[in-house]
């Protein structure tokens, strides 16, 4: 992977890890999780005149990959209700690099040298040492599962989402206009649940903080499927769950959950696999 790439998909794991830390912090999650993704759909309206039609081929792709961003935003939101975010966003986050691994070797031909598959094994235990600090008898199995649920989701889309990109002509296309029928889709579906009143008020009371969401979620994951179009989706997805280390350090640091020395030996692993994947 390039070190341009490198760096943006970075940034991309700390725009996802904030976004995600607002949805914890909000009391109607749905509600929250709803307006962050409306107004990332506002931006991505906004750029619509400036990007081609996707090729046709890419299509069912952007069809596909509407459908799973909603389950994947509705398990979610379901983990949080039930779980602490240092408990879900590791799982839901560290599952998801094996996943797509496996999926891009079976369905796109993709491979890795030993040195990466190390690496991707070294981040995903690193990661699951953050979630199973505690012990497994302190663990909310509810929370759990639908944290693997949102996992399953999230290497699926990924894949999708890495091969729509590249048969779009432009994965800039392929992700605005995806990002803006997710967002009709999604914000119609978040006002039948809560009603309109509701999300027109919680929009008026939460706007700055949730069109700050908003506008972090679509730098989060248009430079995702940009660097999936350029780079094997294995590696890109790996370096992307280095989310968890901001995720993990905004817990601690915003959310007050506690474990400071694991998430800081978790760290130090992540980097290293990180390295790992440029080799």
């Amino acid at each position: 992977m390039d070190f341009s790439v490198l760096g943006f998909v970075l940034l991309a794991a700390a725009l996802h890890a904030g976004w995600n830390t607002m949805v914890k912090m909000g009391g109607d999650k749905l509600v929250t999780i709803g307006l962050i993704d409306f107004f990332s759909g506002i931006v991505c309206l906004a750029a619509l005149p400036f990007v081609p039609l996707p090729a046709a081929a890419a299509w069912p792709f952007i069809v596909a990959s509407v459908v799973l961003h909603i389950c994947y935003r509705l398990f979610l939101v379901n983990a949080y209700h039930r779980a602490d975010m240092g408990i879900v966003y590791p799982i839901a986050r560290g599952l998801a690099p094996a996943l797509v691994a496996l999926g891009a070797f079976v369905f796109a031909g993709e491979q890795l040298n030993p040195i990466q598959l190390a690496a991707i094994s070294a981040i995903t235990v690193a990661i699951f040492g953050l979630t199973f600090a505690d012990g497994w008898r302190n663990i909310p199995l509810v929370g759990v599962a639908f944290a693997l649920g949102t996992s399953i989701f999230i290497a699926t889309y990924s894949m999708v989402d890495g091969m729509g990109g590249r048969l779009a002509g432009s994965p800039h296309a392929f992700y605005v206009w995806m990002s803006v029928i997710d967002s009709v889709a999604f914000t119609a579906l978040v006002v039948w649940r809560r009603g309109g009143r509701t999300f027109l008020e919680a929009g008026k009371r939460y706007w700055p903080k949730t069109f700050a969401g908003g506008v972090m979620s679509t730098g989060a994951y248009w430079i995702v499927v940009w660097a999936m179009s350029l780079s094997p989706m294995a590696p890109v997805s790996a370096v992307r769950e280095t989310s968890v280390l901001f995720g993990a350090l905004l817990a601690w640091f915003v959310l007050k959950e506690g474990r400071l020395l694991v998430r800081i030996t978790a760290a130090a692993v992540i980097t290293l696999g990180v390295i790992g994947l440029l080799m």
